[in-house]
């Protein structure tokens, strides 16, 4: 059980971490709050460089087949780690200024990373679980971390209710897939399906019905429609950062295991579930733009945004090629990078203002010209506009289920990012062509006079224009992305 658990060094410093940040919190004095994100930002830079150092080029199973050290993991558990810095770094200002318990924070968002991790090196499903629900409790938490916002309170628990059934439905499927196989290895799932099918008498109804069953448990994770409901009521309450870490965080952790997991257990039977992974796809992508348009805060208007990004990224997993893997990994990182460069520039704004309504960003290109620049970029990349990731990212995963024979989907696809540009836009012209309302000017000025408040820190500025440029990069050449993908993907296909 030891032999290669010098293997699991990140995991287990990473967890270290959590604890350290916790503990070293009980004794900082308040003046010395704000080292506490510094020591978990140079820990996390830590970590990624000795994973990388020591989990380059290996390709192992360990523990009897329950964990995956491969490059599809690494390339997840490199990019969480670096989700985690710009979440911090992002959450800086606003938990100094509008949370109590830095540490707590600080720590849970630790933890939250380390069961995304998990998730995506799972080869088993009840390990699988476990790192689901790790991740989950620490999203309860976070979204209900504004104890004196009534908002946050309610997000919480509508969040902890659903999460609480979808975890339930995931584990009754899971339960009857057992029972109708025996197994719960990927490797195992998928030689027993091959077996059951080439006899079809083999096959109970059980077996599907648990298939369907952790499809719905995983669709609550990533607010698939019709499993969407949660979404907009807790992106709006949550604390902006977490909204942002809940945006990406969960649905990459929960869309990449699902890729794992469909693409090494239940191919065999893609038959089968395909055409529900079809239809939810074309529903979540249609739902989820045509609902935002009538959106006027801005936190609704992103949620609805994700779940029809979900849509797009859904289709990676229906067509379910080499191809189609790689251009889905694509988009779950230039989706990553361009949301949270979009909220990291609202996170700034919020910090100045308080506000969250749409009309609340008016005049901002005047007052702030750089952030109303940084959401323009982020946002133009979202609807998928020429040398902007969001452009290469569609157009690699659209052509690739294109060549899958979903053309249909993709003209569907096509049509849902048109309109996802007309709410987009409805931001921009706020921005650019509307007066700064006169509450949100008051707000500003006095904050101004007061305590600078309205001055963005020089740590949030950077990071915004870090994730800008790299929307840019990634847009104009993702060659040195799309080699680690190549890569990552042999690992599973």
């Amino acid at each position: 059980m030891t032999e290669n658990l010098h293997l699991l060094m990140p995991e287990l410093f990473l967890a270290m971490l959590a604890v350290v940040v916790l503990v070293v919190d009980l004794f900082l004095p308040d003046g010395r709050k704000g080292y506490l994100p510094w020591l978990a930002v140079l820990g996390l830079i830590g970590l990624l460089i000795l994973s990388i150092n020591l989990l380059w080029n290996t390709q192992l199973v360990l523990y009897g087949g329950l964990i995956a050290l491969d490059h599809f993991s690494l390339f997840f558990k490199c990019a969480f780690l670096v989700l985690g810095i710009i979440v911090i770094l992002a959450s800086m200002d606003f938990v100094s200024r509008w949370l109590k318990s830095p540490g707590e924070y600080y720590s849970i968002v630790l933890f939250s990373i380390l069961g995304m991790i998990l998730m995506v090196e799972a080869q088993e499903l009840l390990t699988a679980y476990i790192a689901i629900e790790l991740m989950a409790f620490g999203f309860y938490i976070l979204v209900a971390f504004g104890r004196n916002n009534r908002k946050s309170n309610e997000a919480g628990l509508k969040y902890i209710l659903v999460g609480a059934f979808s975890s339930a439905i995931f584990l009754y499927g899971l339960s009857l897939v057992y029972a109708a196989t025996a197994v719960t290895h990927f490797d195992a799932i998928a030689a027993s399906l091959s077996s059951a099918l080439a006899n079809t008498d083999q096959i109970g109804p059980g077996l599907w019905v648990g298939m369907a069953l952790m499809l719905a448990g995983l669709g609550f994770k990533v607010a698939a429609v019709p499993f969407h409901m949660w979404a907009p009521d807790t992106y709006e309450g949550a604390p902006i950062p977490v909204t942002a870490f809940l945006s990406v965080g969960s649905k990459i952790a929960s869309l990449a295991f699902m890729l794992r997991l469909f693409s090494e257990a239940f191919l065999p039977a893609i038959d089968q579930w395909q055409i529900i992974v079809v239809v939810m796809s074309a529903l979540t992508m249609t739902v989820g733009n045509v609902v935002a348009i009538v959106q006027s805060n801005y936190k609704r208007l992103l949620a609805y945004s994700s779940i029809g990004h979900v849509g797009f990224m859904l289709m990676g997993i229906a067509a379910l090629s080499s191809i189609a893997i790689e251009g889905l990994l694509l988009y779950m990182i230039g989706y990553a990078v361009t949301t949270m460069a979009v909220f990291t520039a609202l996170t700034a704004f919020f910090n100045m203002t308080g506000r969250e309504d749409i009309s609340d960003l008016g005049g901002l290109a005047d007052t702030h010209p750089y952030f109303a620049a940084a959401i323009a970029v982020a946002l133009f990349s979202l609807a998928g506009l020429p040398f902007f990731a969001g452009f290469t990212m569609k157009f690699y995963l659209f052509a690739a289920v294109g060549t899958e024979g979903l053309l249909w989907l993709v003209g569907l696809a096509i049509f849902n990012s048109f309109i996802s540009l007309y709410y987009y836009l409805k931001m921009i012209r706020e921005m650019y062509v509307k007066p700064s309302p006169d509450s949100v000017a008051l707000v500003m000025r006095q904050s101004e006079a007061s305590n600078g408040i309205s001055k963005p820190t020089i740590v949030i500025t950077s990071l915004s224009v870090v994730l800008t440029l790299s929307i840019i990069y990634l847009g104009v050449y993702p060659l040195h992305l799309l080699k680690l993908i190549k890569a990552a993907t042999l690992s599973i296909w």
